[in-house]
């Protein structure tokens, strides 16, 4: 099983979309402070504003969501997944592109962080 943390602005939001758009299940919230989601074997803790991991570091720099790191959720029919973010109002980083292994888009949770959805070739 895998942990990842984001940072994001606001964990009922998070929330929100991450139950309702990618089918993870919500197994403990601490208030607008941080929620505890999971999907498969993959855990997704996420850290409000006044989480104590998003406390500034000793050089005084604040933890922020957002940037190019990210997680991979496999899909199959990547098409029409997608069809049915975009109906929900979810946000895109790019258009689906192919490679060898497969194709991918990026989406966006509320807070900027960027989730791959990957289909793998031969699905």
């Amino acid at each position: 099983m895998a942990t990842v943390r984001y940072f994001v602005g606001d964990v009922n939001a998070s929330v929100s979309f991450y139950t309702k758009h990618l089918e993870f299940t919500l197994r403990q919230q601490f208030g607008p402070n941080m929620a505890i989601l999971d999907r498969g074997d993959l855990t997704l803790w996420l850290a409000g504003r006044q989480a104590s991991a998003s406390r500034p570091m000793p050089d005084g720099i604040v933890p922020e969501p957002g940037g190019w790191n990210r997680f991979v959720l496999e899909v199959t029919d990547l098409p029409a997944f997608v069809s049915a973010l975009q109906d929900g109002g979810v946000s895109f980083r790019n258009t689906i592109v192919e490679g060898p292994g497969g194709r991918q888009i990026l989406c966006l949770d509320p807070s900027g962080n960027v989730i791959e959805l990957f289909e793998a070739a031969g699905n």
